[in-house]
Formats: structure tokens, sequence, C-alpha cells
């Protein structure tokens, strides 16, 4: 029996609103067409039916990738790669890599690959976009010869959608597609019509790997807790079964509540309307849960519009434990700081360091960028003339419209190279180029590695080397840094062992001075000396 009493409406800052998990919407899409299934729940339902089956006999009652492989009739690699994507987006199962995964999981995970991401914001300032995205390159004549699909991406320099924005488009598409949802992690009774379907506490909880209630300087609360049908069970006795319509009807009603919230939140801010897909859809009032949980930072932050200029940022600097670099350009971004999420969007000509990234790295729409990151995984998405330094434990993940991607034991040679289009976007694409792979990367040319050094800004902390470092350097390239280091070596000694009088000792001096700044100059590494004495 739904239960009829009206909540008591309470404070702006007591309500906790219901959220989207933002790290499978920007993580775990996989772009393989295969995944996606557009006949609802048609053919999720019978791969569900398939997956329980086969997780009966598992003593686990899970599934490995070799019953994903079988069942979905994908390749073997193509069903570790799900295992490897659902592991480092759901929020806390470390059982997946050793035992599988769980089969409501993963049928939630394979129903949102049907997701398209929010397009990109077009720059209000078009004279701004000039001043930093360089007008032409190496690329351009080489571009113009090539499909409209390879243009696209070249000729669209724009933003990444707003926060506000991504969490509108998110909860629309949860909105329309709930029904859905519910139905896939419903069990079936005896009864007729809606009735006959009803969800479990343990089943219900699935939902928080794509939800959760909370607000901004506030943990997230557990969805049992925030759902009145469950929030006063008795934990040592199994709670009963709700009608999946009465789960429905309450959510249907928060996200309702949570999209005019975000509505009016922008609006106060004064950014304009958001860009949903679902903006037909109406607002009503609804129950929002006023639970009071501790306090905890929440979203990414942000590091946004740097140009021409140094910036590094510690723990203590950043929110959380997500980070995004937006639209950076010709600049060196230091992130030392542990991380469970990163984005890299728009930026061009520069370098950027993050420190250990626990979960996952996405690099998206970037040119001429060099990333120095270790990480469990990374994503490269339409990126061009990009080298990336890496330690990784998983294989690289290359989609989309890509050019002249280089790499430098971990899995950094290793890529796996998908479609030549990501169907998870929102642009359209000519017929036929959805069958075409991705542009691979190459491995780094040996004579062209060197060492980077990060400045120690920080002075009054302890440094030194790692004891263990968990990704040696490979073989190839210890053997060119090796020949190098030689060579400084003996011209160093050379210059000590001539002969020269004084003035042409400071002849000398003088050129190699001259030389030395003209590098500086040229490669752009002036600016870096003049920030650290700004520092």
């Amino acid at each position: 029996m739904t239960d009829t009493t009206e909540p008591s409406t309470p404070s702006t800052s007591s309500t906790a609103y219901v959220h989207p998990r933002r790290e499978p919407f920007e993580h775990g899409l996989i772009p393989i067409p295969k995944l996606i299934f557009n006949d609802g729940t048609q053919t999720l339902a019978s791969l569900k039916e398939k997956l329980v089956h086969r997780s009966t006999q598992s003593p686990t009652h899970r599934v490995d990738s070799l019953a994903v492989s079988e069942t979905v009739q994908i390749s073997p690699d193509h069903a570790q790669l799900i295992i490897d994507t659902l592991a480092v987006v759901i929020e806390s199962d470390p059982e997946i890599e050793a035992v599988g995964v769980d089969v409501c999981d993963l049928i939630l995970f394979l129903y949102i690959q049907s997701y398209k991401r929010l397009l990109p914001r077009t720059h209000k300032d078009s004279a701004a976009v000039a001043d930093v995205w360089p007008s032409t390159s190496a690329f351009d004549g080489y571009l113009s010869a090539l499909s409209p699909l390879q243009l696209v991406r070249s000729n669209s320099r724009r933003l990444m959608p707003s926060q506000a924005d991504e969490e509108a488009h998110q909860l629309s598409y949860l909105q329309k597609h709930l029904a859905n949802i519910l139905s896939l992690l419903a069990d079936s009774v005896e009864g007729e019509g809606e009735e006959s379907l009803v969800l479990t506490m343990e089943k219900f909880e699935h939902l928080e790997f794509l939800i959760y209630f909370g607000e901004k300087g506030s943990e997230k609360i557990p969805l049992s807790q925030a759902a009145p049908f469950f929030a006063n069970s008795d934990p040592d006795m199994p709670a009963a079964p709700v009608p999946a319509t009465q789960v429905h009807d309450w959510l249907l009603q928060n996200i309702a509540s949570a999209l005019e919230h975000v509505s009016e939140t922008v609006s106060a801010k004064e950014n304009g309307p958001l860009n949903a897909s679902d903006q037909d859809v109406p607002m009503v009032d609804a129950y929002a849960s006023s639970i009071k949980p501790s306090k905890s930072a929440r979203g990414p932050s942000y590091i946004e519009g740097i140009s021409k200029s140094s910036c590094v940022k510690q723990a203590s600097d950043l929110k959380g434990s997500s980070v995004k670099v937006v639209n950076c350009h010709e600049s060196v971004i230091y992130i030392l700081a542990p991380l469970r999420y990163a984005t890299i969007y728009g930026c061009s000509d520069a370098t950027i360091v993050l420190g250990a990234v626990g979960k996952a790295v996405r690099v998206e729409h970037c040119e001429r960028v060099h990333v120095i990151a270790a990480t469990k995984r990374i994503c490269i998405a339409n990126c061009r003339e990009c080298v990336f330094f890496l330690g990784v434990n998983q294989r690289p993940l290359i989609v989309g419209d890509n050019h002249k991607l280089q790499a430098t034991i971990n899995r950094w040679d290793d890529p796996v190279a998908l479609g030549a289009v990501d169907p998870h976007d929102s642009l359209t694409h000519p017929a036929g180029v959805s069958d075409v792979e991705a542009e691979s990367a190459t491995r780094l040319d040996p004579d062209q590695f060197t060492n980077f050094l990060i400045p120690n800004w920080f002075e009054g902390e302890s440094s030194g080397s790692t004891k263990d470092n968990p990704f040696p350097l490979p073989d190839v390239y210890m053997a060119s840094q090796h020949r190098n280091h030689k060579n400084l070596a003996e011209i160093k000694q050379i210059l000590r062992e001539t002969q020269l009088e004084e003035s042409r000792k400071r002849e000398l001096s003088s050129a190699l001075h001259v030389q030395f700044k003209d590098w500086l100059y040229a490669s752009g590494n002036i600016r870096q000396l003049y920030c650290l004495q700004g520092d």
C-alpha cells in the first residue's frame, strides 16, 4: 500500500536531493555498437535471465569475463574490457577483478550504454577562443582532404558542458528510462498487472550504481535510508519487498524535484537555460529527504582557462577526489595530489602532470598535449599530436577520431583501439564510418624521451626518490637515457679539458647562454621560469 502521508517541507539547507553518479556516465561508456541495446528491455531481460543462470553455477554467484563473452556474444577482449570498466566506475566492489561481477550491476552497466553525451557548448566569445586556439596546424592541410567525420572535430573547438547542464542531462535520461531500469531489477511475484513486479531492499540498493542522495558539503546518504519504504527496516529482519510502481513514483518525484532545483540554481547564477535533452518534462513538487549527514565535498574540482602560465595544485587546494582540467592552453599544470578520477578536456600545447589516479583518466578533444600520469585506466578520445607518459594497470583505451598519438611492466604500450565514431556522442556521422577502427598510438622514439622534473615548491616537506618504482623504465628508454647522460658527461669533460684564454672562455660561455635562452623562448619554457620566480 502506498503511503499517502505528505512529508513536511524541509528548509533548503537540510534538503538532500537525488543526484546522478557522474562516474558511470563519464568513464563507463564503451563505444562498442554491439553493447548498445535500443529495444528497451527486450534483449537485456533475456541476457539477464541467462546471466543469472550462469551465476548460479558459480560459488560466488557472480559472472566472469568468459560468461560475459559467451552470453553477450562478444570477443573475450571486449568482455574483459567490460569487467575492467565496471570495476573502475562502481562505488566499491573490490571483488570484481578477482571473482567477477554482480549480475544486477552488469545489467545496469549495459543499459546505460544507450546514453548519449551532451553536446559541447560553443564559446560565447569567439575572439577569446581564437586567442588561445592556434588558427593553423601542421594537420590542417591534411585534414582538409579527409572525410567530414574527421573535419567535425577539427572545426568544433567548443567548451565542455557545465556541471549543472550535465547533471540535468543525466537526470533527464534516468527519468525517461526509470521504468525500464526498475523492471530489469525487479522480481516477478504472483499477481496481476503492475503489482506483479516487486523490489527487495537488496535489489533496490543496486540503484546506487546510478544515483545517490546528498548535497554539496554532505556525504552521500545510503539509498535505503533515503527511501521511506525501507528507511526504518530492522537490520536483523529482511524488509518486505515493495511494488516496483511505488519505487518508480517516489523516484520520479525526487528526480523532478532535483531537476527543478538545478534549474533554479542555474537561473540564480544567470548562466542561461539548461541544455538538457528532455526539457519538456514537467517540473512538479516532490518529496526530498531531509536527513542531515556528516560533511564532505561533492563534485569535481575544476582547473579551467589557464593560458600561457604554470599552475600547481596540492591536495589541500582540491575538493573531493576528482578533478577536471578544461580549456587550458600553452601552460604547464601540476596536480600533485592523489585522485580517484581525472578528466582533461579541450586543452592544447600544454603539459599536464597528474598525481596517482586510483580509478580512471579521460583525455578528450586535446591537441599537442603531453600527459604524465600514473593511473589504473586511461581513455583517449578525439585527440591529435598528443604524447602520453603513462603508468597504467589496464590497457589504454583509444576511441574516436585520433591522429599521431605517442605513448612511453605496465600496459602503456598495449592499447585497445575501438571505433573511430563514438556512438555515445550526440553528433551525426556519415554512413559507414561507424565500422572504421580508431587510429591507435605509436611508441615514442627513445631518442625523444627525456626526464621530466617537477619543481620543489614545498621545501618544508620531505622529498626523495621512490624506493620501489611500480613502473620501471623499459630497457630501450633506459639505454637511450644512459646514452644521453654519457654524451653530456663527455661534452662537459671536453669543455673542462680544453685550454682557452679567458676571453675565449667568456665568448664560449656567452654563446652557450644565448643558445639556451633562444631555446627557452622557442620552447615556451621561459614562462615556467617566470612563474617559478613569481612563486
